[in-house]
């Protein structure tokens, strides 16, 4: 199961670092990472999931607890939450599929923020299964590259 995690920690240099190899070290494998300036620049706030069971969140929540650059850890999986991943994917854009391509970019909300002679760069955001549709949808046309900011979340109210 994939558990989203949520992180406030000290702004401080290396505490990203310090937080992902105390994972990787203890054999935690970082499916997205995200992380960010909050409304207190002094904070961030970072934005793991990992796979596993409850006792795989568990751990990890106990680990970061332990850490004294981490003000509050805690697994919103089970929480009503909102959750966000952005998306820029650079297409083949040939003059006879450009309005094919326009059209699925209006089917999925996005936005085409670059174009070439031979290319559009489209910027999709939303969760994992619309990210995941768009590439689907993308892939004949042919995908040149593609990145992705990774999970963010937040519990709702």
């Amino acid at each position: 199961m994939r558990h989203v995690i949520s992180a406030l920690v000290q702004n401080v240099p290396g505490v990203l670092s310090h937080i992902a190899g105390m994972l990787a070290s203890r054999g935690y494998n970082i499916d997205s990472l995200a992380v960010g300036e909050t409304e207190k620049n002094q904070l961030s706030r970072m934005t793991f999931v990992v796979v596993g069971d409850e006792k795989v969140s568990e751990q990890v929540l106990k680990q970061l607890q332990k850490l004294v650059t981490v003000v509050r850890a805690e697994d919103i999986t089970d929480k009503e939450h909102v959750a966000r991943d952005l998306m820029l994917i650079k297409v083949e854009a040939l003059p006879g599929a450009r309005s094919k391509i326009l059209e699925m970019v209006n089917v999925f909300r996005a936005k085409v923020v670059d174009v070439s002679s031979a290319t559009m760069m489209i910027e999709v955001s939303g969760n994992e299964s619309k990210l995941e549709g768009f590439i689907d949808t993308m892939r004949p046309f042919g995908i040149v590259e593609l990145v992705r900011s990774g999970v963010i979340a937040m519990p709702r109210g």
